[in-house]
C-alpha cells in the first residue's frame, strides 16, 4: 500500500510539473521580435524510437497543439537506432509536444536560444517604404501626358523593378513574422546508454569469429611478407660469420 501511494505521488507530481513547463513555455515579449529555436535530446527505447517520431509527426499534422508544420524527419536503423523530427510550432505547444515526445524516456538535454530580428524587421519594414514611396510618385510621372517616350520606358521599367523588391520584401517581412509568431523545435531520439552498450557487446560477439579470422589472415601476411626479407639477413649474417671466423684464425695462425 505504502508503494502505490508514493507511485500515485509521483505520478501526480510528474504531471503537476509537465503541466507547469506547458504554462510556462517560452514567447516573444510584447514588442519583442524574437526568433526562438528548442533542440531537445531523448534517451528512448529502441522499439519506441520509430512509433514515437511517427506520432509526432501525426500530432504536428493535425494541428493537436496548435499550428504546425513539419519541417524535416529522419530515422535510422541497424545496431543503434535513432530518430530525428524538427518542426515549427505555436508557442504554447512546445511544452506539450516535448512531453508527448519523452513520454517513456529521458530528457537528456535540452537547449533554447533566441535571436533578435528586431534589426531586420526595421529594416525591411523601412525598405517597403521607401519602394512604396518613390513607385507612387513615378506612378504620377507616368501619367503626365506631356512625358517623353525614352523617360516613360525609363519609368516603366524602374517601376518593374521597384514591384520586384516589394514583393521580396512582402517576403522577408512574412518570414520574419513566421519566425517570431512560431518557434523552431528539434527533437533528436536516442537508444539509452545501457541499451548501447549491449548492443556493443553482442555485435562484438558476432564479430568474434571474423575478428579471429582477419587476425589470423593478417599474421599469414605479415609472415609471408617478412619471410624474404629474414632469409636474406640470415643469409648475410651466416656469411658474414664465416668470413669473421675465417679472418680470426689467419690472423691468430704464427
Amino acid at each position: 500500500m505504502l508503494l502505490v501511494a508514493l507511485a500515485g505521488c509521483s505520478g501526480k507530481q510528474h504531471a503537476e510539473m509537465a503541466n507547469a513547463g506547458a504554462a510556462g513555455a517560452v514567447a516573444s515579449p510584447e514588442g519583442a521580435a524574437l526568433a526562438y529555436e528548442h533542440e531537445v535530446d531523448i534517451q528512448l527505447d529502441a522499439a519506441q524510437i520509430g512509433p514515437r517520431v511517427k506520432q509526432i509527426s501525426e500530432a504536428c499534422q493535425s494541428s493537436r497543439f496548435g499550428d504546425c508544420a513539419v519541417l524535416q524527419v529522419g530515422q535510422q536503423g541497424g545496431e543503434y537506432p535513432s530518430g530525428s523530427i524538427r518542426v515549427r510550432i505555436a508557442p504554447k505547444g512546445v511544452e506539450p509536444m516535448i512531453g508527448l515526445a519523452g513520454q517513456g524516456g529521458d530528457v537528456a538535454s535540452r537547449n533554447t536560444q533566441a535571436e533578435d530580428l528586431a534589426q531586420q524587421v526595421a529594416d525591411t519594414a523601412l525598405t517597403k517604404a521607401r519602394l512604396q514611396k518613390e513607385h507612387e510618385r513615378l506612378l504620377a510621372y507616368q501619367d503626365d501626358k506631356g512625358i517623353k517616350v525614352a523617360d516613360l520606358l525609363v519609368i516603366t521599367q524602374r517601376l518593374s523593378e521597384i514591384e520586384a523588391g516589394l514583393e521580396q520584401a512582402n517576403k522577408d517581412a512574412a518570414n520574419q513574422r513566421r519566425r517570431i509568431d512560431t518557434q523552431l523545435l528539434t527533437l533528436r531520439f536516442q537508444t539509452p546508454a545501457g541499451q548501447r552498450s549491449r548492443s556493443e557487446i553482442g555485435e562484438a560477439l558476432g564479430d568474434f569469429g571474423a575478428t579471429v579470422t582477419s587476425s589470423v589472415a593478417f599474421v599469414i601476411r605479415a609472415v609471408a611478407a617478412l619471410l624474404p626479407v629474414t632469409l636474406v639477413l640470415w643469409l648475410l649474417g651466416w656469411v658474414g660469420l664465416k668470413l669473421w671466423r675465417r679472418r680470426r684464425r689467419a690472423s691468430s695462425m704464427p
